[in-house]
């Protein structure tokens, strides 16, 4: 709640994406203009979007949708998404034009080489693009963010390596927005709710993968808690509410940072992870060459095939027991603690008494 109003939802880059690509492939497809579009989300939540500059010729279509944050606005709130639809031979090609960041470094979700829009975004603009293009039609849909190179400066996309533009991005569709604090209520609300229904044994997760994650290894939804950035804060609450015992379930580049006793895991907070990930390779005999390569390394998701190609796997599970020994420490043995470590190609590849 914001002065006692409800917050606003808004829409992802993703979804933006998505709905000015089906707005632009309608357009193709009937000759029409499109005023509104609809589009579904993966929160479930049906968007019905303005779409804005509609152009149209007998073979090239455009339209725009207006970037809407909602009450959570961040730099990417107003930006128009231009969505360039052209007919080609079959299927659906999608490509990332101007302001849209191409990646040049590996570890993230995307291919080196490859526009930033990330997979669920793609998996949207092509689903979305399938509803009003008759099969035997091919098109190829090109995303244009014309203040993207702008906005890509105040994010953190350069350190990331991904030049030229901002990212399109979005695991649901939909910005949730809230107060910080109003925020945190909300998590620790779903430890309220297990507690009074008899459940003891939680799974912390940061998000969406992390969710997916534990589903995939056979944990009760019930069961599943997001803390999203507030380790601290969520496993004081877990301890408070009588709470016997925790997994907690993270990719590395989340969870090294609890490794190093980061309990506030924000990246503008605090970062530490390829040195921490470094220091723990160096105490299990990595060589110097072996550090240097983590420390230069784009992300922690890049690093696990580096330290594969090594030889020291083990130093994944060396992580996993130091999130166990730092979560007890933090919340001073008031609940057992098991960790597990996973990666996005590598699956789960460390863990602290942890079954998969």
């Amino acid at each position: 709640m914001k002065n006692g109003k409800k917050l606003r939802r808004g829409y992802t880059t993703g979804s933006s994406s998505a709905a000015a690509a089906k707005a632009a492939a309608k357009m193709l497809v009937t000759q029409q203009r499109v005023e509104k579009i609809t589009i579904d989300t993966p929160a479930e939540i049906e968007l019905n979007l303005e779409v804005v500059n509609p152009k149209l010729t007998a073979n090239y279509a455009q339209a725009s949708v207006i970037k809407d944050g909602g009450d959570d606005s961040d730099v990417t709130d107003g930006l128009e998404i231009i969505a360039k639809v052209k007919e080609i031979e079959s299927g659906i090609e999608i490509r990332g034009g101007e302001g849209v960041g191409q990646v040049t470094k590996p570890g993230l979700a995307v291919d080196v080489g490859q526009a930033a829009i990330n997979p669920v975004p793609r998996k949207m603009i092509r689903e979305e693009v399938q509803q009003v293009v008759p099969l035997e039609v091919g098109v190829q849909v090109t995303i244009v963010v014309p203040k993207g190179v702008e906005v890509a400066e105040k994010t953190l996309n350069s350190k990331l390596g991904i030049l030229g533009g901002i990212s399109i991005l979005g695991t649901t569709g939909i910005v949730e927005p809230m107060s910080e604090q109003a925020y945190k209520d909300s998590l620790a609300l779903k430890i309220d709710q297990a507690v009074a229904s008899g459940i003891q044994e939680l799974v912390l997760v940061f998000g969406n993968y992390g969710i997916r994650r534990a589903k995939k290894m056979g944990f009760r939804t019930e069961k599943i808690v997001r803390m999203s950035n507030f380790v601290g804060f969520m496993l004081n609450h877990c301890a408070e509410q009588g709470v016997e015992k925790i997994t907690i379930i993270g990719h590395l580049g989340k969870l090294v940072k609890v490794a190093a006793g980061i309990f506030a895991t924000h990246s503008k907070i605090a970062d530490a992870r390829l040195e921490t990930i470094a220091a723990y390779t160096a105490s299990l005999g990595g060589s110097q060459e072996l550090i240097k390569q983590i420390l230069a390394a784009n992300t922690a998701e890049e690093t696990v095939a580096i330290i594969k190609a090594a030889g020291l796997e083990e130093v994944f599970d060396l992580l996993a027991q130091r999130v166990t020994t730092r979560v007890e420490d933090y919340v001073e043995g008031e609940l057992v603690v098991e960790s597990c470590l996973f990666a996005m190609e590598a699956g789960i590849i460390g863990r602290s008494y942890c079954d998969e």
